[in-house]
């Protein structure tokens, strides 16, 4: 029987007959509250999709065809579905980074990712820079011959690269440059991106110590420069990361992304740049979280969108087409059972994938507690690997592409996406939006919604507020090393070895502005000039500090941490756990269900749950929590036999010991539980309860912590 028989021999059954069979399937419960979903981004989701709910949409061409929804490379390309492992390297110094950098890259990395620390990043030297910001979360270094050591053996010609140049990008950028210059390489042949994105540091940060203007300069000297030596090289940098990274929603990391593009295009075509040499050097990077379909829609509404910009402003098919990089989110990632961030991470990394990423980084699995040791980052890369070579997903272009949902789901996305852009522009650019607090009351508005959902356990997060394990032992980070006073001793021994006159003229010029910047930065570079010299030069002369409120950058399981690290601070300091009596009553079928709920529930804050019998009175189970030590007690049985037990538990409690916190579990009438209220309980944990916060007064109530 062929596959033509074979279908005519069941009839194809109507929507309207699978949605009767579905509420059938509810017993009376409503079809809409139980199977459509409504998003964060306010979309709301059908349970089952068909070619109905695509037949309107626009046409949008197949993989490589404007305007590039489902990629920029054609499906003939025999890269049409690869994209590039490109795993960050944080190494704090030049020596660790090129061990790491030769292992991971003989490994299955293919792709250069540096990370500079804050300092490098802000255009600091050691001496100049706090503490803390040298070399912990990236790596450390002042001069040329540094830069060398960390890339010493690795050709560029042939490594692709990615590089956050920070806010003042030509510092970075021209120690890269001398290095090429320095060991024989063309720069001709670079490729990737050397980025600069004065506009993340500043809504991470809040401030600027140096003016916008003199950023957007400095970028449209590297990017006319780029257009001119080093055609494959991109300069400018759109971070979506941190909306995302602060508890914004996809909406807004698209809309507030391609706003902070238009923003540099804007500033970029001021300065006499044309839009295919701008449009052709940007670079686009964003957060992947944990919605699969959600995130797989963000990365094809972005390409149309941005497709639709650059063609809006004038520029080719070819200038339309946008680079992604990606990052799996670090704000889904946890303290607590951070194995559970090896699932996170792939799923995420999935989603990228499918979304059509060019390059992409998995986070290690112990991000959010130390920096990547070789076993975190191996696993992390491996993850990739996998995916391409296993999974083989590298080898189709587009695989959502034809799914109603996808397609439905990246239409919705772009249009809300487009609408608050659209707002934003209204306001004058992102720029007035910033500073107008706009764009910060807007994802501070979602992060709300979502720590709300978060603590009263909507949204799961395994292993922190469901499901936690009781026994872990927490993962500890490292002492940090010394590095500060280390490396302040290296700058002066390196300034002692070297004649201030040898960088001296070509840090004038730069600073007069006479020269091509990017040559001058590279000649003091190879002269002995330092990142700092360099920043200096280029911000020579009156700055005005450019300053707005900053986003909150943060992670979404930080709050229930927080109540586990007090449990352990406490633990270590009392030489117990804080505990929680459960007074299981009756047999088991009436209270292990809501004894269960309990343990687990007061697990999540790090609470030891005493649980060694089931009582059969009221009397007998009041002698036992009193005599328990703990300073919380949990009723647990069944609402039938509560008006018997309840009242006389409570009571006894109270009269034997009145500091003693009573809890009911589970969520009787208002009638009943004002009954039980005057008898002594003091509240209810349910499903309904705000997990977090009643654990937190719980804390403060019986001094495992203070406000």
């Amino acid at each position: 029987m062929n596959k033509d028989t074979l279908f005519t021999q069941f009839p194809v059954p109507t929507y309207e007959q699978w949605r009767e069979a579905a509420e059938k399937s509810l017993k009376g419960a409503a079809f809409d509250a139980k199977l459509l979903t409504k998003t964060q981004e306010g979309i709301i989701r059908q349970p089952i999709y068909r070619a109905e709910d695509v037949a309107t949409l626009p046409r949008r061409g197949g993989p490589g065809e404007a305007p590039f929804v489902r990629g920029t490379r054609s499906p003939l390309d025999q890269q049409a579905g690869r994209w590039e492992v490109c795993q960050e390297m944080a190494a704090p110094d030049a020596k660790s980074f090129h061990e790491a950098a030769l292992t991971d890259l003989a490994r299955g990395q293919t792709a250069l990712h540096i990370v500079f620390d804050r300092a490098v990043r802000a255009g600091l030297d050691p001496d100049e820079a706090l503490p803390e910001d040298i070399g912990k979360d990236g790596l450390s270094i002042f001069a040329l011959e540094e830069l060398g050591e960390a890339l010493r053996g690795l050709n560029l010609e042939e490594l692709p690269l990615f590089v956050q140049s920070g806010a003042l990008g030509l510092p970075v950028f021209s120690l890269l440059f001398a290095h090429m210059k320095a060991s024989g390489h063309s720069p001709a042949n670079l490729r990737g991106c050397i980025g600069q994105d004065p506009l993340t540091p500043l809504l991470v940060e809040g401030q600027l110590p140096h003016s916008l203007d003199t950023a957007f300069a400095a970028m449209a000297k590297m990017t006319s420069w780029a257009s001119q030596h080093a055609p494959k090289l991109k300069t400018i940098l759109v971070q979506g990361n941190p909306y995302c990274e602060s508890g914004g929603h996809a909406v807004a990391e698209l809309a507030f992304s391609l706003a902070t593009g238009v923003e540099y295009i804007q500033a970029m075509l001021d300065r006499g740049l044309t839009i295919e040499e701008v449009a052709g050097r940007m670079q686009f990077s964003f957060a992947i979280g944990s919605d699969v379909f959600m995130e797989i829609a963000k990365l094809r509404a972005v390409k149309m969108l941005w497709a639709n910009i650059v063609d809006a402003y004038g520029g080719s098919a070819e200038a339309q087409k946008i680079a992604i990089h990606a990052r799996t989110a670090a704000w889904t990632k946890t303290v607590c059972d951070p194995y559970v961030n090896m699932l996170r991470a792939t799923t995420e990394a999935f989603s990228a994938i499918v979304g059509g990423v060019d390059s992409l980084h998995v986070s290690a699995f112990d991000e959010a507690i130390r920096p990547a040791n070789e076993f975190s980052r191996r696993i992390a890369r491996n993850t990739q690997i996998i995916l391409e070579q296993e999974a083989h997903l590298a080898k189709v272009a587009d695989p959502a592409g034809g799914s109603w949902y996808v397609e439905w789901l990246t239409d919705e996305l772009a249009k809300k996406a487009w609408e608050l852009f659209v707002q934003v522009e209204e306001q004058g650019g992102l720029l007035r939006a910033l500073e107008s607090g706009f764009v910060q009351e807007t994802i501070a508005q979602t992060a709300a919604r979502k720590q709300k959902d978060i603590q009263e356990r909507k949204s799961r997060i395994v292993g922190t507020n469901m499901y936690p394990n009781p026994a872990e032992q927490l993962l500890t980070r490292p002492a940090n090393p010394a590095l500060h006073k280390q490396r302040v001793a290296e700058l002066r021994a390196y300034r002692s070895q070297k004649t201030p006159a040898d960088a001296a003229e070509a840090l004038e010029k730069l600073a007069q502005h006479t020269v091509d910047w990017v040559e001058a930065a590279a000649k003091a570079a190879l002269d002995g000039a330092t990142v700092g010299d360099i920043a200096k030069a280029l911000t020579a002369g009156k700055q005005a500090a450019t300053v707005i409120a900053p986003l909150r950058v943060h992670r979404a399981a930080e709050a229930f941490e927080t109540l586990r690290k007090q449990a352990e601070a406490y633990a270590k300091k009392t030489g117990q756990r804080p505990s929680v009596f459960l007074a299981a009553l009756g047999p088991v079928a009436k209270h292990k269900a809501r004894a269960d709920f309990a343990a687990e529930f007061f697990a999540v804050g790090g609470f030891a749950a005493l649980r060694t019998a089931a009582y059969s009175s009221a009397a007998e189970a009041a002698q036992a929590a009193i005599a328990s030590g703990a300073r919380i007690t949990v009723i647990c049985s069944d609402d039938a036999s509560y008006p018997e037990l309840v009242p006389p538990l409570a009571q006894a409690i109270k009269q034997a010991a009145p500091d003693m916190t009573v809890l009911l579990a589970g969520l009787p009438d208002a009638e009943q539980l004002a009954q039980y209220k005057a008898a002594g309980v003091d509240d209810c944990i349910h499903l309904r309860s705000n997990c977090y916060q009643m654990l937190r007064e719980l804390q403060e109530r019986t001094g495992v912590s203070s406000r």
